[in-house]
């Protein structure tokens, strides 16, 4: 039989080459063993690699499919592979989502445990290893646990570690195996070490049955500041005039930038008692989009589900696992009088059920709409559509663009939603769709939705960034983050240049400014700060060791962020990562002026925006942070809204409008 299987098999896909190993792969996660069983009958290797080395054993031992992983180990299924990103075995996998039956066949049939599952007295019983001194010195920096209040600093000698934890002696550790460190000190605690992309962001600190782990903090050491902002830019305090209403067009403004002078944005309210609080209206649904003004109109987008899973986690984690609710939703968009917050008008866009999941931080409608005064434009990914209105709510077009599958890129079963928002330029409407697969760039008649052209990125793989257009003496240049972050004429979808390395999973939107666009990545292998010139053409890659060429004013590779979008505000760019760490750098040169922690700390989802001298920060606790602008870091005061923020506030006319999970609020005198 098994033979018979194999002969019709090879006859349907040839003599030539085996089916490809992506069915096994996907095989193994949806634990059909029958099918697994005869894609190995017909020659695909049981040890045939995705992306970054996982292979058909690892999607099986995440989704706890323990029959399909008999069959693969049996069929010669290497346990002890570690992938090359992760570095995880498909133990790890295993033990990550809590399948005990499948950890256990595993270690029985000769897997290695993961360090942490090492008992600690065994762990110190071990022969010490030698580990050189600049591996050592990547382990050390301060370690927190913010639930249990936990902190540990890690410091490197020539040798071992010294671990310190507040009002206690050191505690010498040495390695005992890759990654793992015991102390004679403390023969029943084992530390072991973890990260993704060869970086070191966990300390797991395991003593008996008790196990934390402490996620590694930023240095927010302030430095002094060690320039001053470039001529001719504007101080941070200098005095700034009432200008006239200008419009916030699309996601964090005009062209992403987040700057709003002269609009007389308040710096202080209480939403408590009303105080400098206009209005407040409810907004059904759940979305993270943010508000975009012009003229007396706010606008907005939601998805608003029927016996939908309103599971929603906000806080600093590295889940993978999405929130699994297809259930019937209506994706609408609204238009709010930005005077008195009364719904002008809402529209439907569309009703049914998602094509895709979403993370349990994110939404069905997690796109910020883009209007030029007289169209507004809103993309809905996990449906596939854009929908085109006026002003007054007519609907003038839709266009179906296909769904749109964002998510991990280890696995792509785990679909985390789509974010990318419109940008409307000149008569067009472009739209960036990373996605697991079949991804493209592409640009819409803004009057009628006809397609104008269409660029395709075969290499790139899921992102959540906005584009960006960059003015510069040889024409405009669409600028799009991704792992590879590319200039494009956004006239015509032709690609002018390219630039590596990028993180592996990039969300923050480039930031555009007098002739230089900077762009960041937080994720690993590399999580760099890139400022790239105007006119660039071709691969403008760094060689190795160096921080600029040509194109490139200057470049870090080891502090760029990854959720929030760059502020460039007066000659200074600040950037914000998840955990409220704000770094401020010359923009003209890279030179840091300062780090600083935001408030109290906690989780950023939302960019930073600027006006009048002041900086806003809004976190997802629903807590906005104003601090003054500048070559120092000084918070001016913190104002709470008592509800989840992780939109970006939009300022317009005398007016903040905050966006939360429930409502829509406008701030102003």
């Amino acid at each position: 039989m098994t033979q018979l299987v194999a002969l019709v098999l090879i006859l349907a896909f040839g003599q030539a080459a085996p089916p490809p190993a992506e069915e096994l792969f996907d095989a193994a996660r949806r634990g059909d063993r029958a099918r697994v069983a005869q894609l190995l009958d017909a020659g695909v290797d049981v040890n045939a690699r995705a992306r970054y080395d996982a292979t058909a054993l690892f999607f099986a031992a995440d989704k706890g499919h323990l029959e399909v992983v008999r069959l693969l180990v049996e069929r010669g299924a290497d346990v002890n592979l570690l992938d090359t990103f992760y570095k995880f075995r498909a133990i790890d996998m295993a033990r990550m989502n809590n399948h005990a039956e499948v950890v256990k066949y595993l270690v029985e049939h000769g897997s290695k445990l993961a360090a942490a599952d090492t008992p600690p007295r065994a762990a110190a019983a071990r022969a010490p290893i030698v580990v050189p001194p600049a591996v050592l010195q990547s382990y050390a920096g301060t370690y927190r646990n913010e639930d249990a209040g936990l902190t540990i600093t890690v410091a490197a000698t020539e040798t071992a570690l010294a671990l310190t934890m507040p009002a206690q002696p050191p505690l010498t550790f040495t390695a005992t195996a890759e990654h793992e460190f015991a102390s004679a000190q403390a023969p029943n605690v084992l530390v072991t070490f973890t990260g993704r992309g060869g970086l070191i962001e966990t300390l797991i600190v395991t003593q008996g049955a008790t196990r934390f782990a402490l996620q590694r903090a930023a240095d927010v050491s302030a430095a002094a500041p060690t320039a001053e902002p470039p001529a001719g830019s504007k101080p941070a305090d200098a005095p700034v005039t009432r200008a006239k209403p200008a419009p916030w067009p699309s996601f964090r403004g005009p062209n992403a930038s987040g700057v709003a002078d002269g609009q007389g944005a308040v710096a202080e309210w209480d939403v408590a008692t009303g105080r400098n609080v206009k209005w407040k209206t409810p907004i059904p649904g759940i979305a993270v989009s943010s508000p975009i003004v012009w003229g007396d109109r706010v606008f907005v987008t939601t998805a608003i589900g029927k016996d939908a899973d309103t599971t929603f986690r906000t806080g600093l984690y590295g889940d993978v696992k999405p929130v699994d609710d297809l259930s019937i939703h209506t994706w609408r968009v609204y238009a709010v009088d930005r005077r008195t917050g009364a719904v002008a008008w809402q529209r439907d866009v569309f009703t049914g059920s998602p094509k895709v999941k979403r993370h349990p931080k994110s939404s069905q409608a997690s796109s910020t709409p883009a209007t030029n005064g007289t169209h507004v434009v809103a993309i809905f990914g996990s449906v596939g559509l854009i929908a085109c209105f006026d002003v007054n709510g007519k609907p003038l077009w839709q266009r179906n663009i296909g769904v749109v599958d964002n998510g991990w890129f280890f696995d792509p079963t785990y679909q985390w939603g789509h974010s990318s928002s419109p940008v409307i330029y000149g008569s067009s409407v472009i739209v960036q769709v990373d996605q697991q697969k079949g991804s493209f760039l592409a640009a819409f008649d803004l009057a009628s939705g006809k397609p104008l052209w269409r660029t395709e990125r075969p290499d790139e793989i899921s992102t959540w960034g906005t584009p960006t257009v960059l003015r510069g003496p040889r024409g405009d240049e669409l600028v799009t983050n991704g792992t590879k972050i590319r200039g494009y004429d956004p006239k015509t979808g032709k690609l002018l240049w390219t630039l590596g390395p990028n993180s592996e999973i990039t969300v923050g939107t480039p930031v555009a400014g007098e002739g230089i666009v900077y762009v960041t990545g937080g994720y690993p292998p590399v999580r760099p700060v890139y400022a790239v010139k105007a006119g660039a053409a071709g691969d403008i890659a760094l060689p190795k060791g160096q921080t600029a060429n040509e194109a490139i004013a200057w470049s870090n590779d080891r502090e760029g962020t990854y959720i929030p979008t760059p502020l460039l505000y007066r000659g200074v760019l600040y950037t914000l990562n998840s955990n409220g760490i704000l770094t401020a750098y010359q923009a003209n040169s890279g030179e840091r002026l300062y780090r600083a922690r935001v408030g109290g700390g906690g989780a950023f989802a939302a960019s930073p925006i600027a006006a009048d001298g002041r900086l806003y920060f809004a976190n997802e606790d629903g807590d906005i942070v104003i601090a003054q602008a500048g070559a120092e870091y000084q918070e001016l005061g913190t104002f709470a809204t008592g509800e989840v923020i992780m939109a970006t506030p939009a300022i317009s006319d005398g007016l903040i409008i905050v966006r939360t999970l429930g409502h829509l609020y406008g701030i102003g005198q």
